[in-house]
C-alpha cells in the first residue's frame, strides 16, 4: 500500500508550526484571565470594555479550538495509517488521502493568515471609494467597486455598514464610505487600496466607444478608541449638516440629519447620513475622522524612519494597482504582483481572495516588482 509517512511527518511539523505562530500556550493563559473577568456579574456596566474582553475571548478561543481541530484530525490520520500499514488493508488508502488532502488545504489557509501579523491587520476596516478620472463612467465605476467589496465581505461572512454615499451627477457614486466587520478585515483590505482603472465600452457612449475611468479605494483601519490616541480641536473642524439624498438606492437610509466633518489643517473630509440621528451621524464621523488621523500620524512616523534608514519609500499614491479590461479582451491584472485572471465577471462579484494572497506573499517578500 502507499506510504504515508512522509506526508503526515510533513503535516506534523507545520501543525507544530501552526502552534507557534498562533502562540496557542500564550493563548490558552490569556483565555483564562478573560474567562474570569466575563463571568463577573457587572462586566455589562461597561459596555464597550464588556465587548472587548467578549471579542478577544472568542478570537483566542477560535484559534485554540481550530488548533485542537486539527490536531485531532492528524492524530486520526496517522493511527488510521498505522493499523491499516499493520493489517495491509488497501481499502482505506482513499480515505487516508482525503484526510491528508483536507489537512494540508486547512494548513495552507492558516499558514496565509499567518501572513496578517501587522499591529492592526485584525481590526474592522473603514472604506472610501472615491470616483477618479473619466466623468460619469468613473462614477459607475465607483458603484461597481462598492458593490465588489460588499459581496467580498458577504462571502466571507463580514457584516458591512455603509455610512456615506454621494451619487454621481448622471449614474453611480462620487464617493461612498463603508466599514466592514470582522475579524482581519483590515489585513485583508489593506491589499485593495490603491487606484483601481476600468477599461471598457463605455454604456454612457452613444457611439459606444471604449473608456478609460478610475476609482480609488482608501482602507484605515476602525480604532474604536482612537479619540484617545489623537487629540481633535474642535476650532479645526468645520461641521456642515444637509438631508441625506439616499444616495446607492438601498444603500443608505434616508435622513435630515446628515453631518460632513472637514478637519481644516488636513483637509481630511469625512461624512455619515446612516445613523438616526444628527448626533448619532456626528458621533460616527467623529470616530472616522479619529480613525483617520490616527492612521496618517502612523504612515508619517513611518515615512520618517525610512527616511532615516535611507529607503526609498513606498511607490506614491495615486499609481494604479489593478487593471480591469472588459475589451477588447477580458483580464484583470494586478500591476503589484503580476496576479491575473481572465474570469472578470467572478471578480467584479468579490472573488479577490486571490488577488489578496497574491499581495500578501508579495509584501512579505519585500513588495518586489513581479
Amino acid at each position: 500500500m502507499r506510504d504515508f509517512a512522509d506526508d503526515l511527518a510533513a503535516l506534523r511539523k507545520r501543525l507544530a508550526e501552526a502552534e507557534g505562530y498562533l502562540r496557542i500556550e500564550d493563548a490558552r493563559a490569556r483565555m483564562a484571565q478573560l474567562e474570569t473577568e466575563a463571568s463577573r456579574p457587572d462586566l455589562w456596566d461597561d459596555v464597550d470594555a464588556a465587548r472587548a474582553v467578549t471579542t478577544e475571548l472568542s478570537a483566542l478561543r477560535d484559534d485554540v479550538e481550530l488548533h485542537e481541530r486539527l490536531t485531532g484530525q492528524l492524530t486520526d490520520a496517522e493511527t488510521l495509517f498505522e493499523l491499516a500499514r499493520e493489517e495491509g488493508d488497501e481499502s482505506v488508502v482513499p480515505e487516508i488521502e482525503g484526510l491528508v488532502a483536507a489537512l494540508g488545504r486547512e494548513l495552507d489557509a492558516l499558514e496565509l493568515r499567518s501572513l496578517l501579523s501587522g499591529e492592526y491587520d485584525e481590526r474592522d476596516a473603514i472604506c472610501e471609494i472615491r470616483a477618479g478620472e473619466g466623468g460619469t463612467d468613473a462614477q459607475d465605476w465607483a458603484e461597481m467597486l462598492l458593490r465588489m467589496y460588499l459581496r467580498w465581505a458577504a462571502n466571507r461572512g463580514y457584516s458591512t455598514e455603509i455610512d456615506e454615499a454621494s451619487p454621481g451627477s448622471e449614474a453611480g457614486l462620487q464617493s461612498a464610505t463603508f466599514i466592514v466587520k470582522g475579524r482581519y478585515a483590515y489585513g485583508w483590505l489593506r491589499a485593495e487600496q490603491g487606484v483601481h482603472r476600468l477599461v471598457r465600452i463605455s454604456p454612457f457612449d452613444a457611439n459606444a466607444r471604449r473608456q478609460t475611468s478610475f476609482a480609488a479605494l482608501d482602507v484605515t483601519p476602525f480604532i474604536e478608541d482612537a479619540e484617545v490616541e489623537v487629540a481633535i480641536d474642535e476650532r479645526d473642524l468645520r461641521i456642515d449638516t444637509y438631508r441625506s439624498s439616499g444616495a446607492g438606492g438601498q444603500h443608505v437610509n434616508v435622513t435630515d440629519s446628515a453631518v460632513r466633518i472637514t478637519h481644516l489643517p488636513t483637509g481630511i473630509v469625512v461624512s455619515c447620513q446612516n445613523e438616526r440621528s444628527q448626533h448619532q451621524n456626528k458621533a460616527r464621523a467623529m470616530q472616522i475622522l479619529a480613525a483617520k488621523l490616527a492612521d496618517r500620524a502612523r504612515q508619517e512616523r513611518a515615512a520618517e524612519l525610512e527616511a532615516i534608514a535611507g529607503s526609498a519609500g513606498q511607490a506614491a499614491m495615486g499609481n494604479q494597482i489593478r487593471s480591469y479590461v472588459l475589451a477588447p479582451y477580458q483580464l484583470v491584472k494586478d500591476l503589484r504582483t503580476g496576479h491575473e485572471t481572465g474570469a472578470v465577471d467572478n471578480v467584479l462579484d468579490g472573488d479577490l481572495d486571490g488577488f489578496m494572497e497574491a499581495f500578501l506573499r508579495w509584501r512579505r517578500q519585500g513588495g518586489a516588482v513581479a
